[in-house]
């Protein structure tokens, strides 16, 4: 029922060019954790479709379209970005559920 409700909402309020940023770096247990748990089908979900995952390594120089966001201190880190703009934020995972909960919050959240 989740997935459904969501999905309409997705679809009557959807986020142009939107991605999900997911900062990270090599040996960050819980975004293995968060692949695990979310990352491997994430891509087949309609918030999966409505903002496609970028995964951003945290010490790398970011892409130019991502310089504007505010920084990025702790990993996992997911970023809603909309045309270059950060629409919401996810500091660090616990489970799947949280995740899902605060990422749908983050869609259907109006951008100041």
């Amino acid at each position: 029922m989740r997935a459904l409700a969501l999905s309409l909402t997705l679809v009557a309020t959807p986020l142009s060019a939107a991605e999900l940023v997911l900062f990270e770096f090599d040996g960050c247990l819980w975004c293995e954790q968060w692949k695990a748990d979310v990352g491997r089908y994430y891509a087949e979900t309609a918030e999966g479709k409505a903002a496609p995952l970028r995964v951003v390594d945290l010490f790398d120089k970011r892409p130019a379209h991502l310089r504007q966001i505010r920084p990025v201190r702790a990993t996992p880190t997911f970023v809603l970005v909309e045309k270059g703009r950060e629409v919401g934020r996810i500091t660090g995972y616990t489970d799947a559920k949280s995740f899902w909960t605060d990422f749908g919050k983050m869609l259907t959240a109006k951008p100041e």
